[in-house]
């Protein structure tokens, strides 16, 4: 960089162009010529982006108006810097997904952002990558005022797309884009997993084929002799463009509605992004190909101009590619799992005592699991070894409290969680944002007391079942199988004596991940028709019959999800420990409901020996477990919902004071049915919102 500009403090616009173009002409020394508009563009940039004030450049324009010699010296070295760069892979590629591969997707714009990829040098975008490579450079442009942009426009000279009538020319290239994108787009939305999300559209002219031929009969006006290369919006054949556009538009939109029905896999959500994306750009290079003033053609240039920037700069952005590639896979999973959740939040008192029961089922399955687990631990074998008897234990356990109907306390906030956001959409949609937030405050109500009581019946059963079974196996062998191990037990339990909270977390989020798996197989299932494959398969119809076999495509469609995310749930929780000892961490998980059953354990290993603080830190241990195991899988859920369906995260703050609000106002509600109702349908809720109102 000059001399001049070594100094300390970032010098002003005004100073750059003048160093740069007065009668030294100094530009036309330097060695890189994008260098002297690299630093006249960081003059100009903001340094802080937040609460972006709008960008002035009226000194500029001033001192070009005062300069005439200044002014041809800049207006030729921009317009030199410029000319002939093909702008095609901008339009046609730039911010639009290039594979359906999601993985690969994410790879290449990672490996782009740490090592850009350079264009050749006759490209626009050799150039923009030179100058504007910031992602934020579009946020700060749209703040120049559109007067000045035009000003400037003008006093430098600039010639419009619409000048030149060649085939190298802006607006050739433009047609030429649109022609590719619609091509692309066409071939991607007649294959066979795409068509599948739309069979409405089997037996019709596909829009996007439509679309295609009707660009191409535009394209044919344009270049006809005489008509000087210009439309107007009134134009007969651009009308029918955007009419056939907007059919495009809902074939999309009905594949994406289709996806609650039929399901839909990472590679059709990709293909139907990809083409949502390319109908976006052709909605914004449309209206560029009318003119129905002379200014039009000024406007239109200078769009072009900031769209190119700006699709040049978000082309790698990697946040937004995931973002939009797996809102609707997270929409879908949470839907599933917000069915399955509802039955998980009791309503009526007899509801409230069937949870009671089916809980105290859970506990006993699972103080079962911990006694086998001490007994596995018994055994010599390696860390894989143990780490593959420990999961098989759990996830078997857990599958056989599932096939049954019992309860896993901690199983269903991650399920729930769907539920409550489906609660506070409706809302939404009704418009009343206090009654919105009243609603889901009511309904936050039933589901904390339904973990309520499920904690309650987990763990009242499988303590005395883990205390029963020691004790038998003592009494039957002569051997107390804790009794070595019960100081583990029970400091294990302990907030302050290890880290319980911490291992709490970690089950925590494995419950969060069940519930994803459980929603990703019943979508998967869904989409690839495995009920329907069941059905009629003809060698289950032929060996056991018609009904039989719809009945085991019943039982499939409706246990499988949940069998498999219990199966890797178990997994999980039994593998951690033998991963963490593999990498020297301190990984373990704790379970409320395991808990107590540990506690029984080193209560009878120990011979009934723990002293008061043992004892007292290993109950609250066992509190403090379930809470967090609450927490986590219930606020990782709730974020995931939330995000699913785009509702802004600002709404936490108004839900929360109003879950406060109704706590304050009927705090028992939060862990007993209430009103005089509630034994037939829950109407006790209900009254107390009624008479919130």
């Amino acid at each position: 960089m000059p001399r001049l500009f070594a100094k300390k403090g970032k010098k002003s616009i005004v100073e750059m162009v003048s160093y740069y173009f007065d009668e030294n002409k100094r530009w036309r020394e330097a060695a890189d010529p994008y260098e002297v508009l690299v630093t006249i563009v960081s003059a100009l940039r903001p340094k802080k982006l937040k609460n972006l004030q709008p960008v002035d450049i009226s000194d500029l324009i001033g001192f070009l108006v005062d300069n005439e010699h200044i002014k041809n010296e800049f207006s030729i070295y921009i317009k030199g810097l410029f000319s002939g760069k093909k702008i095609n892979r901008i339009v046609t590629d730039a911010a639009v997904l290039q594979d359906a591969d999601f993985l690969y997707e994410v790879k290449k714009r990672l490996f782009a952002k740490i090592l850009p990829y350079q264009h050749h040098s006759d490209s626009l975008e050799y150039v923009l990558n030179q100058v504007f490579y910031s992602d934020t450079d579009p946020l700060w442009l749209q703040k120049i005022p559109q007067g000045q942009i035009e000003t400037l426009y003008d006093l430098l000279e600039f010639s419009s797309i619409y000048e030149s009538e060649d085939e190298n020319s802006v607006l050739s290239e433009l047609l030429m884009s649109m022609t590719l994108i619609s091509q692309r787009m066409s071939g991607r939305a007649l294959e066979s997993d795409v068509l599948k999300m739309v069979p409405e559209y089997f037996h019709h002219e596909s829009p996007f084929a439509a679309f295609e031929k009707e660009l191409q009969t535009l394209q044919n006006e344009l270049s006809a002799d005489g008509n000087n290369r210009l439309v107007t919006s009134d134009n007969l054949s651009y009308k029918q463009l955007l009419i056939l556009h907007k059919q495009c538009e809902e074939y999309v939109e009905k594949a994406f509605h289709n996806s609650s029905k039929y399901g839909i896999t990472i590679h059709v959500n990709q293909s139907l992004l990809r083409i949502r994306q390319q109908l976006v750009r052709l909605k914004v290079l449309l209206p560029l190909l009318t003119v129905n003033q002379e200014i039009d053609k000024k406007r239109n240039t200078i769009r072009l101009a900031y769209k190119l920037i700006k699709y040049n700069c978000t082309r790698n952005n990697l946040r937004t590619f995931i973002k939009e590639s797996t809102q609707l896979l997270s929409y879908e999973v949470t839907q599933h799992t917000a069915k399955t959740g509802e039955k998980y939040i009791t309503q009526s008192k007899g509801e409230y005592f069937k949870m009671f029961n089916t809980a105290l089922g859970g506990g006993l399955i699972v103080g079962i699991l911990c006694i086998i687990k001490v007994l596995l631990s018994k055994l010599e074998a390696s860390d894989f070894g143990h780490a593959f008897l420990y999961s098989m234990n759990y996830s078997f356990g857990f599958i056989a409290i599932y096939v049954l109907g019992f309860t896993l306390a901690t199983k269903q906030p991650a399920m729930t969680a769907a539920a409550l956001i489906r609660a506070l959409e409706d809302g939404i949609k009704n418009g009343d944002s206090t009654e919105k937030h009243q609603g889901f405050a009511v309904f936050f109500a039933r589901v904390f007391r339904s973990q309520f009581i499920a904690f309650v019946g987990n763990v009242i059963m499988a303590f005395p079942v883990s205390l029963a079974g020691i004790w038998l196996i003592d009494l039957a062998f002569d051997y107390n199988i804790a009794a070595t191990k019960w100081n583990t037990l029970v400091t294990d339990l302990s907030p302050i004596h290890s880290m319980a909270i911490f291992h709490a977390a970690i089950a925590g989020f494995f419950l969060f991940l069940s519930g994803i798996i459980s929603g990703s197989v019943a979508n998967r299932d869904k989409h690839y028709e495995i009920y329907q494959r069941i059905k009629e398969h003809p060698f289950l119809k032929r060996s056991f019959g018609k009904e039989k076999a719809e009945e085991f495509a019943h039982w499939y469609e409706k246990k499988w999800a949940g069998i498999i995310s219990n199966f890797w749930f178990g997994v999980f929780m039994g593998s951690t420990a033998s991963v963490g000892i593999f990498f020297g961490l301190n990984l373990d998980i704790r379970h409320i409901t395991f808990a107590s059953g540990n506690l029984a354990l080193a209560l009878y290993g120990s011979d009934y020996s723990l002293d008061f603080w043992m004892l007292f830190w290993g109950i609250l241990g066992i509190g403090i477990i379930g809470m967090v195991n609450f927490a986590v899988s219930f606020s990782l859920s709730l974020g995931l919902a939330f995000r699913s369906r785009d509702i802004p995260f600002s709404e936490v703050r108004s839900i929360v004071n109003s879950i406060w609000q109704h706590f304050k106002h009927k705090p028992f509600s939060f862990f007993f049915p209430t009103g005089t109702n509630a034994l037939t349908h829950g109407g006790g809720d209900q009254t107390s919102q009624d008479h919130s109102h």
